[in-house]
């Protein structure tokens, strides 16, 4: 059993997580919980036990000097816990890793293990996918869920995903076993401009969290960010005319297809959003403490067994994120698109070969 010292009976609490590698395109998902973890000085109460988990030679361990003296940053998913004050104070479990290597069902288990402790509602989990979506639109984010209950209650996307899987996938389904409530969200990002950092789907993540959990979340530097990345892509674009033509294609393309949702109701929601964000917010609140543990985790049920023209995606994208209808770089969600993992992927869930690669898999 894990026993968990320091850490104050929490309020409301929510899981958020993210995983570096195929789950992450752009690094927008882990991205995303970094900004929640700094915003909100949240505190490490918890590590998973990297050897359990990882491939040291394809996470590898990082040497560092501190005050001169050397020492060794292991690759690991670390957890903390940060405080929203405000008129309705709430707690948020923050989950950052790397996809593992191995063992994911135990790697679950353990994940599971802790928001049952902790006495978690809900999970919601990050990821970004590559596709073909104009970066000078709004950034598509689905949300999805293997609950039919929380699909209707929520408005989120029933998945219907059959293939390849990455560890979001595989959590969101032992979430669903283990009878805790999860969410995906998914941020599409352009397939011609992959490259990390990705501050506009970052953005558009912690936006639609925020709708979701009906908090308010400080975004610093992120709008200015996401403008000046914006630009420079704009730039990049300019000075080629094929790559030019081919997001005007792309353009085209999403403004007919979301032609229909230009609707009074539609741009009702979004003035009422925006006027949330313009209420006096949440600040911080104090922070947690440090805890420790062990123990062994709950039994999870084991499943059965040049400058060119940006090239067109080979495999079909996520249905239920708009515009994103493919990926270039095999950065694709799981459990809802119908795509194909790259050839090295595990579909039993024992972990890509690939590790903690930022080009994968997302899965929902």
């Amino acid at each position: 059993m894990i026993e968990l010292e320091g850490v104050p009976e929490l309020i409301d609490p929510v899981m958020v997580a993210a995983f570096e590698g195929w789950n992450d395109a752009g690094d927008a998902a882990s991205t995303a919980v970094a900004h929640l973890d700094r915003e909100w000085k949240g505190e490490v109460f918890a590590a998973l036990d990297a050897e359990d988990y990882y491939d040291f030679q394809v996470n590898r361990p990082t040497v560092f000097l501190d005050n001169g003296v050397r020492k060794i940053t292991w690759p690991t998913t670390r957890l903390s816990v940060v405080r929203v004050g405000g008129d309705k104070p709430r707690d948020l479990v923050l989950v950052r890793g790397i996809e593992p290597s191995m063992r994911w069902r135990s790697f679950c288990n353990e994940l599971l293990a802790f928001a049952h402790e902790l006495g978690v509602e809900m999970v919601v989990i990050l990821g970004a996918l590559l596709g073909d979506t104009p970066h000078t639109r709004p950034v598509p984010v689905s949300g999805v869920t293997s609950d039919p209950d929380l699909a209707r209650t929520m408005d989120l996307e029933e998945t219907r995903y059959e293939g390849p899987t990455g560890i979001v996938g595989i959590l969101q389904e032992a979430c669903t076993h283990a009878g805790v409530p999860a969410v995906s969200l998914w941020a599409a990002v352009p397939h011609y401009v992959s490259q990390p950092p990705n501050p506009k789907a970052t953005l558009a993540l912690l936006n639609r969290l925020e709708d979701l959990i009906g908090l308010r979340i400080p975004l610093g530097e992120l709008p200015e960010d996401a403008r000046a990345w914006q630009l420079g892509v704009d730039q990049l674009a300019a000075e080629d005319s094929e790559v030019a033509e081919y997001v005007q294609t792309l353009e085209e393309a999403r403004d007919t297809a979301e032609l229909p949702e230009a609707s009074g109701e539609a741009i009702a929601r979004e003035f009422e959003r925006y006027l949330r964000r313009r209420e006096p917010g949440a600040g911080p609140g104090s922070g947690p403490g440090v805890a420790t543990e062990g123990g062994d985790s709950p039994f999870l049920r084991d499943p059965g067994s040049g400058r060119t023209r940006p090239p067109k995606p080979e495999q079909p994208g996520p249905e239920s994120v708009p515009g994103a209808t493919g990926d270039a770089g095999g950065n694709q969600p799981d459990e809802g698109p119908e795509n194909e993992g790259p050839e090295n992927e595990d579909p039993d869930g024992e972990g890509p070969e690939n590790g903690g690669a930022p080009d994968g898999d997302s899965g929902k």
